[in-house]
């Protein structure tokens, strides 16, 4: 007998006989003999149109009620999925994050988990009932519901694996694993059987839609055994996320490739180049909670330069705001931008022991006449900036050179 935490998204719960199917395999697991708690999204559209109801309302609502009501999306599932099992003959419970108690910081519609006290589940799962918890929501000090951002359901599931000290965190989603690559954008991707976190954590951090990755984040700290399952398929072993040192045998160069459209780029130019002002630009940008991607300073001429970097889209009106009287007060001569911008990436542990991924990642890209606008590494990643326009002939030109579309 295993205790396991299994998240099913919004799709996976999207109609009454999604969550009937749902039931149904959760029911098999306990038949087992397994302990489960279960967390659940949203039905499929429902925070969307949740969202949308509150902008009819208030042109930018406030961001305390908007989480009270967002909230109550997974409240419908969990009830939803509870009444399924007790259908099914399973004893269940449900749980709102607050119930559990999902203790978070006050950062509404970004909040942070602090602590989860879990000594309610595990009462209901020595009890034999199968718990089912709310995803994306938790509480914070003063008792105010909070919710965790976009995917935060995944953060969930990883985070109540690690207080729970769970065998495994299966997460079930529309794809049956991690990918080589989008297989709409490139039909020849192939499933990888493992991955590592520190692969998988830069594959969410730039684009790959799988695994939200501040769930990533939690399972390697934690050290969570995480799995990556289709909700519609009933055989299958998906993809298991691995700590780097369990793996006995050499890794692949290249894993993935990922790509993001979410972006949009600034550009300050004739900033004058004199110490602290980076801190100047970027300072207020970090005080209104936007998160900044890549960052590029020319090199200085004449007493000036010019200083560039990326935001998610969502942010991008929100920053150059920002940026107005900061240009006024350093004297900068002027504030370019755009949003018709993509950030495409490979990523791979083997990349530490090999040379000239970067030559030929970039030799690839040329052939095609596609344009680099920024560059960004780590040891185990490369990025690239380029117009929106040639996102998936870039990933499908970069799968292709690096042989990602041959069998491992």
């Amino acid at each position: 007998m295993a205790l396991i935490v299994q998240k099913y998204g919004g799709t996976s719960v999207g109609s009454a006989e999604r969550i009937k199917n749902v039931a149904r395999r959760v029911a098999q697991w306990s038949a087992r003999g397994h302990q489960l708690v279960v967390v659940v999204s949203a039905m499929a559209g429902e925070t969307n149109r949740l969202i949308a109801l509150a902008k009819d309302v208030q042109t930018n609502p406030d961001p305390r009620e908007l989480d009270v009501m967002l909230s109550t999306g997974e409240q419908v599932t969990i009830a939803l999925l509870a009444m399924a099992l007790k259908e099914q003959g399973v004893q269940a419970r449900s749980y709102t994050g607050g119930q559990v108690k999902i203790l978070t910081d006050d950062a509404h519609t970004k909040a942070r988990i602090i602590a989860i006290d879990e000594k309610n589940i595990r009462a209901d799962l020595d009890n034999g009932s199968v718990v089912v918890v709310a995803g994306f929501q938790g509480v914070d000090e003063g008792g105010n519901i909070t919710t965790l951002g976009r995917g935060g359901s995944d953060t969930t599931g990883v985070a109540l694996a690690a207080a729970l000290k769970a065998h495994e965190c299966q997460i079930y989603t529309d794809v049956d694993g991690v990918y080589t690559a989008d297989p709409r954008i490139v039909p020849e991707a192939r499933r990888l059987k493992t991955i590592t976190f520190e692969e998988m954590l830069e594959l969410a951090s730039l684009g790959s839609k799988v695994l939200q990755i501040r769930s990533v984040e939690f399972a390697g700290k934690y050290k969570v055994r995480l799995r990556v399952l289709s909700s519609f398929e009933e055989q299958g072993e998906g993809t298991l996320i691995t700590f780097e040192e369990d793996e006995k045998m050499e890794q692949p160069v290249i894993s993935g490739i990922a790509s993001n459209r979410d972006e949009a780029k600034i550009t300050i130019l004739g900033v004058p180049d004199r110490p602290g002002i980076a801190y100047q630009i970027l300072g207020p940008i970090g005080d209104a909670n936007i998160d900044v991607d890549m960052i590029v300073q020319n090199v200085g001429h004449d007493g000036l330069t010019d200083f560039s970097f990326t935001v998610n889209r969502n942010d991008f009106r929100k920053a150059l705001e920002i940026l107005k009287p900061v240009r006024e007060h350093i004297k900068a001569r002027e504030i370019v931008s755009g949003d018709s911008i993509a950030k495409v990436s490979i990523v791979g542990v083997g990349m530490r022991s090999h040379a000239g991924i970067a030559s030929a990642a970039f030799r690839a890209l040329a052939e095609e006449g596609i344009n680099i606008q920024m560059i960004s590494t780590s040891e185990i990643k490369i990025s690239v900036v380029i117009d929106e326009k040639y996102t998936e002939l870039a990933v499908r030109v970069l799968h292709k050179s690096f042989n990602l579309d041959q069998p491992a």
